[in-house]
């Protein structure tokens, strides 16, 4: 089925660009989704009318979501889960776990808007990905441990430590003599 795009779509294309893809996929997702027109000669004409609004609305979106990504970047998120012995979670931790605990930071962000490849169900430290926008997307770390005395300790093993920055100082004259041996 030829569809016209009406934004980027990740591994598909870009705004304004006529595709083929599958119907069921067309029908489901893009249309419904309004992400995307039948190819006819009508929704062509409509789309060429409408482009230059259509790209001023799309700008502003990406501007929006590009200062959102400024502010989440380096956002940690700690998770504490019941786990056994070997460190394997009784549960797991899903994009929607992870949506709602970005939520109570104060970002607005949908369980679609998450991109993890599989449910968490270990206990570590995970980079997962959170698309803002179609070209906007920020990675958010995920602690998820035992207790929040754990948690807290991977985080500050995470940050560096602030090192005291000493001031080189030039050796004494003396000691720069002995060492040339004089």
């Amino acid at each position: 089925m030829d569809i016209i795009l009406l934004e980027r779509i990740e591994n598909l294309g870009q705004m304004g660009e006529v595709v083929n893809v599958r119907p069921g996929f067309a029908r489901n997702y893009l249309l419904p989704q309004k992400k995307a027109l039948r190819a006819t000669k009508s929704n062509l004409e409509y789309f060429d009318h409408q482009r230059v609004q259509l790209e001023a609305l799309n700008l502003k979106r990406r501007d929006e979501a590009e200062v959102v990504a400024g502010k989440m970047k380096g956002l940690t998120i700690l998770m504490v889960r019941q786990a056994g012995e070997a460190g394997h979670l009784y549960g797991s931790v899903s994009g929607r776990d992870v949506a709602d605990s970005i939520k109570e930071r104060g970002f607005t962000v949908s369980r679609q808007q998450v991109h993890q490849d599989q449910p968490i169900k270990t206990l570590g430290t995970f980079p997962i990905k959170v698309s803002l926008h179609a070209e906007v997307s920020v990675i958010v770390t995920v602690i998820v441990a035992r207790s929040q005395d754990e948690a807290e300790r991977a985080v500050a093993a995470l940050t560096p430590a602030a090192a005291p920055v000493e001031a080189a100082e030039e050796p004494a004259a003396d000691v720069v003599a002995d060492e040339q041996g004089e």
